[in-house]
């Protein structure tokens, strides 16, 4: 009787070792099938998203396109990189009437004494009785007429930065001095322009008592005066 309810036992003992066993491995089997499952979901999920790209994925031929670019555009991208004033100046060389580049420039200084200014309120009038224009840059243009029809044949601007004047605001601005300022070669009688740009430059010195100094900022001499002569006509010539 012992030695069957030991087999009995033994019996029992060795299915629920099995069962747990079944049990087990069913268990495991079930859940690599869901994680399975899981990774496929994911990785459909994945395809339908929009990616982005890699740069494993991405393709260089367009990268290698723009480090060689064509004559055309990269007459375009060096027209685009240089400054404002030399496309202008390169787009109107192309014209039959455009104004020849400009190679150099005849400037006078009209400066105040240390410690005094010029009154906006006076100097405005000043300026425009001399036949100058004011210009939507800011500064005041001398023209060909009066009248401001006509080239430029030169400028008024302020000595200080940032150079220009707010007309709007005159009665409430002043400046240490201002600059005249022409560029050679000039449109028309060249020389007849410098004589109008240094008869201005000493209309207002006397004006306002200030001092006429040369491109150095240095007082204007004769021997200045006859330098500058020479270089317009050089420029004339």
């Amino acid at each position: 009787m012992a030695t069957e309810l030991r087999w009995a036992l033994i019996v029992i003992s060795a299915l629920i070792i099995g069962g747990l066993l079944i049990h087990g491995l069913w268990s495991v089997r079930k859940k690599e099938d869901k994680n399975d499952r899981r990774q496929d979901l994911s990785t459909a999920n994945e395809d339908t998203k929009p990616k982005e790209p890699e740069l494993s994925d991405m393709s260089f031929a367009a990268v290698e396109e723009e480090a060689h670019p064509s004559a055309v555009d990269t007459e375009q991208t060096d027209t685009q990189s240089q400054p404002a004033e030399q496309q202008s100046t390169e787009s109107s060389s192309h014209s039959a009437q455009a104004t020849p580049e400009p190679q150099d420039f005849i400037i006078l200084h009209i400066q105040m004494p240390e410690g005094l200014t010029m009154a906006g309120s006076k100097l405005l009038p000043s300026v425009l009785s001399l036949g100058f224009k004011y210009s939507e840059e800011g500064f005041f243009n001398r023209h060909l007429e009066s009248s401001g029809n006509g080239p430029v044949l030169f400028r008024l601007v302020n000595m200080y930065n940032p150079g220009t004047f707010d007309i709007d605001n005159m009665e409430q601005f002043s400046t240490a001095g201002v600059s005249l300022f022409m560029t050679l070669p000039c449109e028309g009688d060249s020389m007849a322009a410098f004589n109008m740009l240094h008869g201005a430059a000493k209309k207002l010195s006397d004006e306002f008592g200030a001092q006429v100094l040369d491109s150095n900022r240095e007082p204007l001499t004769v021997d200045t005066i006859r330098t500058y002569v020479e270089k317009v006509r050089e420029f004339a010539a």
